[in-house]
């Protein structure tokens, strides 16, 4: 009999094209044209902070975390974050987020952002982000800007204007 467990391990190059067809199952077309989309256009995710989660060989998740910029400040974007249908609700993106979350402070990172739905992700530790203090590139919800601080004071320290890194 096959192992079912669920196994977290971190993404790479390899795990793209699941994950495309992961995402469009998820979220559809649209997607592109959401703002939190557009600055990660043509980045790679940090593949030290970014993780799958396979039950067997089967990949049921994935959450990607890219290096942007808050002023000069450097911080993270979290997500997407995608679960496949057949398995929500079974904890699988919590865990993504958390295991997430852990490299990134181990690894010394300070602030993490998000777009997001705050009933979600308050357990997981963030917070809306104060009406003004960040500066997004295109519309979001300022109800949906969500932050964590993996070191205390970091929203503080940042700078306004939410940008991306420069394509390598």
């Amino acid at each position: 009999m096959p192992d079912l467990s669920l196994a977290l391990t971190p993404q790479g190059p390899a795990d793209a094209a699941a994950i495309e067809r992961l995402d469009e199952r998820a979220f559809g077309p649209g997607r592109y044209a959401r703002s939190a989309y557009r600055l990660r256009e043509g980045l790679e995710p940090d593949y030290a902070l970014s993780f799958v989660a396979r039950v067997g060989t089967l990949l049921v998740g994935a959450n990607r975390m890219t290096r942007i910029r808050c002023g000069e400040a450097p911080a993270l974007l979290l997500g997407p974050l995608t679960v496949d249908p057949a398995f929500r609700s079974g904890g699988i993106g919590e865990a993504l987020v958390l295991k997430s979350l852990e490299a990134a402070r181990e690894g010394g990172h300070a602030l993490v952002l998000l777009v997001g739905d705050l009933p979600y992700y308050e357990r997981m530790g963030f917070r809306r982000a104060p009406p003004g203090r960040l500066r997004f590139i295109g519309p979001v919800d300022p109800a949906r800007l969500l932050y964590r601080e993996l070191v205390p004071g970091a929203l503080a320290a940042a700078g306004a204007r939410v940008r991306r890194l420069r394509a390598r």
